[in-house]
């Protein structure tokens, strides 16, 4: 068994602590009211009172910070908040202890509705905020979204919709050549809202318009975006030349090994983002779960639409990591940055995505084979670390 937090104070002890900016063997770790109170390596500072946990043999990277994510473990975000509950505590027992609510488009009544139900969660810190993926999509581009819910952006429709998410909603997903489009990318920006190219069929002097009227992420490149042409580069080419931070789906579905590869060697570690696209199916067998209205089948652990499109991802962040490290071959500390201080910083979380002292003690331990074995969030055990012979604590 784990020791127990006494006083919000916790060491971990004699892990290898990876991080954006480190890559420490031997490392230790005090915790202390809920926040990293200091680092180091060697010989750690035993207090008396302060239960110590040895971590050897496993990493020690910051919570898991995943910026697009629609469910998992059975539910989703547009359910009830008892539902919303559950999907946060699946995630953050797969190491992921940020979590945004991520919509897929719907009629504007639907999404105020929602939005008026998720925005206490994200006051009350359960969510880290609200995803609006859409309703301002291309329709030629709507993947697994309702083509009947797709409409223009509308100033006052922007407005309804933030004002019913009550300062919650920090991210957006638009396709800027609708027209409307970059208006709309102005007022979002403007409103303090990250504006994400996604769901598009820009090109390339369309996205780079967007991107300077305030736009700042791209939502899962390649994914329903207007593909590379060698007269039209497109959004893709755009989005990875820019200063934008850029989502990578690792599933090993929705992207080849060698793409995402590619992609995270021209973004370069600090604009690098992986991200689980997760639906209600992740971490649950193969069967018919909902995506918004619309019904999805998990087979072999891949969703899908009956008509083929792929809805999303039944990963968590971690499986996510996993994969692009030992399939995809990133470097393990660009890709720890890519599932915790790239979001972060993108979505403006203070104290979050980073282990250095003052930082909130979200932690998560994994094994040789980058598989969680324990989880603290906030300075206590949401996953325990299984009984090591002995050696967990004293």
């Amino acid at each position: 068994m784990d020791a127990v937090p006494v006083n919000g104070s916790l060491l971990l002890t004699g892990g290898r602590l990876v991080t954006a900016d480190d890559d420490v063997a031997d490392a230790w770790l005090e915790i202390a009211d809920g926040r990293v109170r200091a680092v180091g390596r060697g010989r750690a500072p035993l207090r008396d009172g302060v239960p110590a946990v040895d971590a050897q043999g496993l990493l020690i990277v910051p919570g898991l910070v995943d910026a697009h994510q629609h469910g998992g473990g059975g539910g989703s975000y547009d359910g009830r908040p008892t539902d919303v509950a559950e999907v946060v505590h699946f995630h953050r027992m797969h190491g992921t202890t940020t979590s945004m609510a991520s919509l897929v488009s719907a009629p504007l009544d639907v999404l105020e509705a929602q939005l008026a139900g998720l925005a206490p969660l994200v006051r009350s810190g359960l969510l880290a905020g609200i995803h609006l993926e859409g309703p301002w999509l291309s329709p030629r581009r709507a993947g697994a979204h309702s083509p009947t819910a797709l409409r223009l952006p509308d100033p006052a429709d922007i407005g309804r919709l933030l004002d019913a998410g009550e300062g919650a909603v920090r991210m957006v997903t638009l396709a800027p050549e609708l027209t409307g489009g970059l208006a709309a990318v102005a007022q979002l920006a403007d409103a303090g809202v990250v504006v994400a190219v996604g769901h598009t069929d820009a090109t390339y002097e369309q996205t780079r318009e967007a991107l300077r009227r305030g736009a700042r992420a791209g939502t899962h490149l390649f994914n329903a975006m207007r593909p590379v042409q060698h007269r039209e580069p497109g959004p893709v080419v755009a989005l990875l030349e820019s200063s934008a931070a850029v989502e990578l789906i690792a599933d090993g579905v929705h992207l080849h090994p060698a793409v995402l590869a590619a992609s995270a060697r021209a973004l370069g570690p600090e604009r690098t983002l992986l991200v689980t696209d997760a639906m209600a199916g992740a971490g649950m067998p193969d069967g018919s779960y909902s995506l918004g209205d619309r019904e999805v089948t998990v087979a072999d652990g891949v969703a899908r639409k009956a008509d083929g499109t792929i809805a999303g991802s039944t990963a968590t962040l971690a499986d996510a990591l996993r994969f692009a490290v030992t399939v995809a071959g990133l470097p393990l500390q660009a890709a720890v940055a890519a599932a915790t201080s790239v979001p972060a910083a993108l979505l403006g979380l203070d104290g979050v995505g980073s282990l250095q002292p003052g930082a909130r003690a979200d932690v998560t331990l994994l094994s040789a084979d980058l598989r969680p074995a324990g989880v603290l969030f906030r300075g206590h055990w949401a996953r325990s670390l299984p009984a090591r012979g002995g050696r967990a604590a004293r």
